[in-house]
């Protein structure tokens, strides 16, 4: 069984954020709203999300602003930056900081889905990369004798 993907939708466009939001839960993904970037990092606190959807230009704490401290407090989560604003350069900085890839506003619904689909295929083989790490780590310790290096 396949696990839906789980969502983070963060725009300060309000209309946006709920119509997209309806479509994507239709075609069987999770979606958390947020309408701003502190929000967003706030959320992903208390929120499993596999994907962030992130529009660049808001208002406060900006899209390249909230990538960078998602980034850091998130390292897994990928983000899909979006931007309605033609602001192309700013869209492939952000995927030198870190971003999975960018959309242009309005999105093409099934470009999205797609982009959606290949940002958790990518976080989801990033897990099993450290999980694998994370056993060779145990095996060659206990070969050594040695105590669990991720024990608390």
């Amino acid at each position: 069984m396949k696990t839906p993907v789980k969502v983070m939708l963060v725009d300060d466009e309000k209309d946006f954020v709920e119509m997209l939001a309806l479509r994507l839960e239709e075609s069987g993904k999770e979606v958390i709203p947020a309408f701003s970037g502190a929000e967003c990092l706030e959320k992903l606190k208390t929120h499993y999300v596999d994907v962030v959807v992130l529009d660049i230009k808001m208002p406060g704490m900006d899209g390249m602003e909230t990538l960078r401290e998602l980034k850091q407090l998130f390292p897994l989560v990928q983000v899909v930056m979006l931007t309605g604003h033609g602001t192309i350069e700013t869209a492939v900085e952000g995927m030198k900081m870190g971003a999975f890839d960018y959309i242009l506003k309005p999105a093409d619904f099934d470009d999205l889905l797609k982009k959606l689909a290949q940002a958790k295929q990518s976080r989801d083989a990033q897990e099993e990369r450290i999980r694998r790490a994370e056993h060779h780590a145990l095996m060659v310790n206990s070969r050594k004798g040695g105590k669990n290096p991720f024990a608390l």
